[in-house]
């Protein structure tokens, strides 16, 4: 630990000149700073006051949807002695469990140093520490040993990026993965994986993917306000698209832009993952009649029913894309035009909307298998064929429905793995051997 301490304050020593830089003139790198310097928020230990406290760390947006169902149900079976608190290491996933969870129990994950780390080990002495998917770090570990806090990390996976690493660096990641109690897979495939890359055998178990359990919220005045800008015409909604050498934004522009506007009048749904990347997808939407969901805020629904002719709205609010999927009449799920492994196309799935999803979807191959194998979903190689399908799936109807509706299966018969989780963690913080 005194290696990795010193490396990590070499690291941070080294890359801190681009770090003022950016608290200095952007927000999001300086909320929370004190928190991940180790400073507990006295709300928090307000909410956990008489209370054994299970700390559940969810690193960024997707990771607290898959936790929101595993809280509630966990508190349940654990009962009133217990205290559910969640951390999160991004801005965007701290707004977003906040308003899941409440404010007064969530915080910022603090940086990797004994100080911070110390600091809320000794603050909310957790009866234990769940981790969502692969999020370790090994002072966390670390100190968690020393207090005979037993880890457990959930919905576990390992991409083949994340596999090819391990093994580069298994003489000495194979030391930390094997620290946690209890590693909860979600497929046969990620439990063989861990175990290779040095996780113990024993604490090893496949409970399934928890974001098959993901209920988006009942009721979004956004996806209502844009089902009303719509006026009935065609839907495609377009989530968590990305950036980088290419942006997926712009052939979806094109595509719809050919001949889903001009011939049959689609309104177009923009979604970027990251809330950075706002600003530069606007100036994509410039030659068109855009409207930013965010700006509806102040808006009357008078206002927007009277805007029937918009082409396009970029939906830059967070926590709304999972309900606006249920509006969609296609969806494209981005992250997988370019390399980035792909998002979670169960988000839509789950409303019996068609899916379209490029080539690039390692990070859920085992959904996307499935829904393959199910008929419900599409695949595309490029842009041309992003654009045959998505005018395939407008004009078939029929065809469109059936997909969606095999898709939706899929989604439905896959639940169960929050019920597996919650069961395991329950064992594990009774003592006993997971």
């Amino acid at each position: 630990m005194l290696a990795y301490s010193a490396l990590l304050t070499v690291a941070l020593a080294l890359s801190s000149p681009w770090w003022l830089l950016r608290m200095a003139t952007t927000q999001r790198y300086r909320e929370g700073f004190a928190q991940r310097l180790g400073n507990v928020p006295a709300r928090l230990l307000a909410a956990i006051q008489g209370k054994r406290v299970v700390w559940v760390h969810a690193v960024s947006v997707g990771e607290v949807l898959a936790a929101s169902r595993l809280v509630g149900d966990l508190e349940a079976a654990l009962g009133e002695d217990f205290r559910v608190v969640i951390s999160t290491t991004t801005r965007t996933g701290q707004g977003l469990a906040r308003d899941r969870f409440g404010a007064e129990r969530v915080f910022y994950m603090p940086l990797d140093f004994a100080f911070a780390v110390r600091s809320y080990m000794n603050a909310l002495k957790p009866a234990a520490l769940i981790l969502m998917e692969n999020e370790l770090w090994p002072r966390m570990l670390h100190e968690c040993g020393r207090r005979g806090v037993p880890v457990a990390v959930v919905n576990a996976r390992m991409s083949d990026r994340s596999f090819a690493r391990a093994m580069r660096i298994q003489p000495v990641w194979g030391r930390v993965i094997r620290k946690p109690a209890l590693w909860l897979a979600q497929s046969d495939e990620d439990a063989l994986r861990l175990v290779i890359v040095g996780a113990r055998a024993e604490s090893v178990q496949v409970a399934g993917n928890m974001k098959y359990d993901i209920r988006a919220p009942q009721q979004s005045r956004i996806a209502e306000l844009i089902r009303e800008a719509a006026a009935g015409r065609p839907t495609i909604v377009a989530g968590s698209t990305v950036g980088g050498d290419a942006s997926e934004e712009a052939p979806l522009i094109q595509a719809w832009a050919h001949g889903l506007h001009k011939g049959m009048n689609t309104l177009l749904v923009l979604a970027p993952r990251h809330p950075e990347r706002f600003p530069v997808v606007e100036t994509l939407l410039q030659p068109y009649r855009y409207a930013k969901a965010s700006g509806w805020s102040t808006q009357t629904d008078g206002a927007v029913r009277a805007s029937p002719t918009l082409d396009v709205v970029l939906l830059d609010t967070i926590g709304d894309l999972a309900a606006v999927y249920a509006i969609a009449d296609v969806a494209f799920v981005g992250g997988s035009l370019v390399k980035r492994g792909g998002h979670n196309p169960l988000e839509p799935a789950q409303f019996g909307v068609p899916v379209v999803i490029g080539p690039s979807f390692e990070n859920f191959r085992d959904i996307v298998v499935t829904m393959q194998e199910a008929g419900g979903i599409r695949m595309v190689k490029d842009e041309m064929a992003l654009e045959i399908a998505l005018e395939d799936l407008i004009r078939n109807k029929e065809r469109a429905k059936a997909m969606g509706e095999r898709g939706r299966q899929v989604f439905e018969q896959q639940q169960g793995a929050t019920a597996r989780t919650v069961k395991a963690l329950v064992v594990v913080l009774q003592g006993e051997k997971p």
